[in-house]
């Protein structure tokens, strides 16, 4: 998506790596940790996001935003953005800074996501507590679930739309159309590649929890056609 938004001419900041993330991550990764400090382990898979939720951000955290987004904000480009995964789990104050901004959530099959190691994996780095666990895969599974209950305890900003990882791959025309009235204004046409949509299939490891059946029904990944691989 990052790379769709570039080519359509947004600015999404600089330096960034091969994914389309705007470096250097280091003060988002600790706005992150400040934002949990308000977050209440209650034990197993729950969290209180109450604290959080009600208050404004602190200026410590204003502060590294603004640091890691200078590019951006010091941009004149007529639209502007950023990604980088993290931002999801310091989402709610970032909705709090930016409330005219507009949030494309991207999903993807919690199965294919679990398979490949990512940044968030131990949700011990940023300062969030989560039962003990050896298993790799298992905390991998733990981070999705906080994460996307994190954003379904978040109340929905003025701009919102989701878009499934799968859906921009698979039904590409179809989902830039749907972004480009979201957005209000014409999308590059990219290549994409279908073989990172359903490895879980062909997986050997642990890739099913029973945790994570909320995000799999309610994406409707149970019902996706995955078909001419």
């Amino acid at each position: 998506m990052s790379h769709t938004l570039t080519a359509s001419g947004v600015f999404t900041g600089e330096p960034q790596n091969v994914s389309g993330d705007l470096l250097p991550p280091e003060p988002m990764y600790e706005a992150c940790r400040v934002f949990a400090r308000h977050v209440t382990w209650q034990g197993g898979l729950s969290w209180d996001w109450g604290r959080a939720l009600a208050m404004d951000p602190p200026r410590e955290f204003t502060q590294l935003i603004e640091r890691y987004l200078s590019s951006v904000l010091a941009s004149d480009a007529e639209h502007r953005g950023w990604k980088i995964p993290e931002t999801t789990l310091c989402y709610p104050w970032i909705q709090r800074m930016f409330p005219e901004a507009k949030f494309i959530i991207w999903m993807r099959d919690p199965r294919d996501s679990i398979i490949g190691a990512h940044k968030t994996d131990d949700l011990r780095d940023f300062g969030i507590e989560y039962p003990e666990t050896d298993d790799e895969r298992e905390r991998r599974a733990i981070s999705y679930i906080y994460q996307y209950r994190l954003v379904q305890a978040t109340p929905r900003p003025r701009h919102w739309t989701e878009v499934r990882f799968e859906d921009f791959v698979l039904r590409q025309e179809e989902t830039l159309a749907q972004l480009e009235g979201f957005l209000g204004f014409p999308l590059a046409r990219i290549p994409v590649r279908r073989d990172p949509i359903g490895r879980w299939r062909t997986d050997e490891g642990r890739h099913d929890f029973d945790f994570l059946a909320d995000p799999i029904r309610d994406y409707q990944y149970d019902a996706l056609k995955v078909v001419d691989l």
